[in-house]
């Protein structure tokens, strides 16, 4: 065989491989296709397999047929009761209408784009109905379901079917949380001024309450004290006066000994002069008969 053919054959084989990889295509697993003529779908193919379309004239775009995550980025929402929130929500979804799909969004890229567009404005719509205090009960399983069946809704436009639609976080904005830490850490700071304030006017009263039942008490205790003292006084008196009856002279001895005995005690190291016949000195040197 000359060189000549040889090059015919080559080129006649190439020219089969590439009408070739231009007839047949494959479908995996996990995809589903739709095959374009003129830029015209014409069929849609969920099989996978080995497949045959029109060379040079048609042409295949395939498509995930796997469920898919879509993870939006958060955005401000505002409450029904004015409260903002930053929410951050998060979308598994699925193509399951090919051609609807291709008509509308064309790409996946675009179908995330015009997802994640139905899948806000669902929340917003939403969130925008209740108040916070309703989010965080148990009203919140059936907010969730509201929001999934808005965006199902609005998802099967583009032929997509949303399986599950969630808020992952929920959190007031930065600086709203600022202002109300700000808010209840002055609101704390005047709670324990008026603690403080009110403890110290009950420790007033106490220790007023106190300081007057102290001295009702003392005064009380004093008379008491005068009284019995002045009582003993008297017993003493009358002991005295009934020993000065039993034995004047004797009584009259004693009374000269403590008359003595407070006279030497009191005058320290004073000299007293004081005359030996003096009625001071009566019972000195004598006996008591």
């Amino acid at each position: 065989m000359s060189d000549k053919m040889k090059i015919v054959l080559l080129c006649i084989a190439l020219a089969v491989a590439f009408v070739l990889a231009n007839t047949l295509y494959v479908v995996e697993q996990t995809e589903q296709a739709i095959v374009l003529q003129f830029g015209e779908p014409v069929r849609v193919v969920k099989e996978p397999g080995l497949k045959i379309k029109t060379p040079f004239i048609q042409k295949v775009v395939f498509y995930d047929n796997r469920l898919l995550n879509l993870d939006p980025p958060g955005q401000e929402v505002v409450l029904n009761d004015k409260k903002r929130l930053d929410v951050d929500s998060f979308t598994r979804y699925r193509i399951i209408d090919p051609l609807r799909f291709y008509k509308t969004v064309r790409t996946e890229l675009q179908a995330r784009s015009k997802l994640e567009e139905i899948v806000n404005s669902s929340v917003r719509k939403i969130l925008g109905r209740i108040t916070l205090p309703e989010l965080l009960s148990q009203k919140r399983t059936q907010i969730m379901s509201d929001i999934s069946q808005a965006v199902k809704g609005d998802a099967e436009q583009i032929g997509v079917s949303v399986a599950d639609v969630r808020i992952r976080r929920a959190d007031l904005p930065v600086e709203v949380l600022q202002a109300i830490n700000a808010r209840m850490k002055a609101e704390r700071e005047r709670d324990a001024k008026e603690f403080r304030a009110t403890g110290q006017q009950e420790a007033q009263k106490i220790r007023a309450t106190a300081e007057k039942e102290q001295t009702i008490i003392v005064a009380e205790a004093e008379k008491q004290a005068q009284t019995i003292r002045g009582e003993g006084d008297k017993k003493a008196i009358e002991i005295w006066n009934n020993a000065a009856n039993v034995d004047p002279k004797f009584y009259a001895f004693y009374r000269s000994l403590e008359a003595y005995k407070k006279a030497l005690a009191d005058s320290g190291n004073t000299a007293m002069v004081l005359s030996p016949d003096a009625e001071f000195f009566t019972y000195f040197g004598k006996t008591i008969r």
